[in-house]
């Protein structure tokens, strides 16, 4: 099959458009900036669990519709009672976290081609995926410590296998946005384009992927994640558990509230 020939199947907050080998998985939520809701990121798992019963495919590429990849957490989402049990809370909070376990577990190659903003949860999904794309105007970031929550989502050793500790350390600690330049050159984007040129762009390096001999390479992958992360569910099978902790803080109310408000938080460390 031609990499021409387009079949779109929608969800409700994510577009799959598979083209001979190659599969997009587009973030459908532009007016929300792809904000992370529930649903969203029920639909990112979900399509990555397909992916194991998918033959013909054999790259899978993350993009957002809109001007931007990802937001993040959406915190202007309606607000939904938390569970009464802290059994169910403690599941729930695992959404996050089965998400990017079910984009690393996809058998075929992965790629993010990123435009725009990719803060928070929504830099996580790339840091998920083999390689990472990044239009001139991108920037990325971990806002998390400025809402007073600390990452989860096993999203942390991600970070810091492309960065190194010092670098995580600062994008995690500080929460501050970094351009496209410097994560190019800290190994966190592996090519930077001009917006225009993002797609075609991911598409040249999934071809390439796709001409490849599917057995040998998600062979070769699946050693290679195996060896990297060999720690990560033993270190940070409990972030989940840290993350409802913070939740609780004032510092996390305040964090939301100085955000909301546009003004800089005051943290007390209660």
């Amino acid at each position: 099959m031609s990499l021409n020939h387009q079949q779109v199947i929608s969800y409700e907050n994510i577009e799959v458009e598979r083209r001979g080998h190659v599969t997009l998985v587009k973030l459908n939520r532009p007016a929300a900036l792809n904000a992370l809701n529930t649903g969203l990121m029920r639909d990112v798992e979900q399509v990555s669990r397909g992916f194991m019963d998918d033959e013909q495919t054999r790259v899978v590429v993350f993009v957002g519709n809109g001007k931007h990849f990802s937001a993040g957490a959406d915190l202007k989402a309606p607000s939904v009672e938390p569970p009464p049990t802290m059994v169910m809370r403690r599941r729930q909070h695992g959404l996050g976290a089965r998400m990017i376990r079910a984009i690393i577990e996809i058998p075929q190659v992965t790629i993010a081609a990123i435009q725009g903003a990719a803060l928070g949860g929504g830099v996580c999904i790339p840091t998920a995926c083999d390689f990472r794309i990044g239009a001139e105007d991108c920037f990325c970031g971990y806002p998390e410590v400025n809402l007073g929550i600390n990452l989860a989502w096993h999203a942390l050793p991600l970070c810091v296998r492309l960065v190194g500790p010092a670098r995580a350390k600062r994008m995690i600690m500080l929460g501050e946005r970094e351009d496209a330049q410097t994560l190019l050159d800290w190994g966190f984007l592996d090519q930077v384009v001009p917006a225009e040129q993002l797609l075609s762009a991911a598409l040249t390096m999934a071809e390439k992927y796709a001409g490849q001999p599917p057995v040998a390479v998600q062979m070769i992958k699946q050693s290679i994640n195996a060896v990297s992360a060999s720690m990560d569910d033993a270190v940070m099978h409990m972030d989940a558990d840290q993350n409802i902790l913070t939740t609780l803080t004032d510092d996390r109310a305040e964090g939301i509230a100085a955000f909301f408000a546009r003004r800089p938080a005051t943290f007390k460390g209660n």
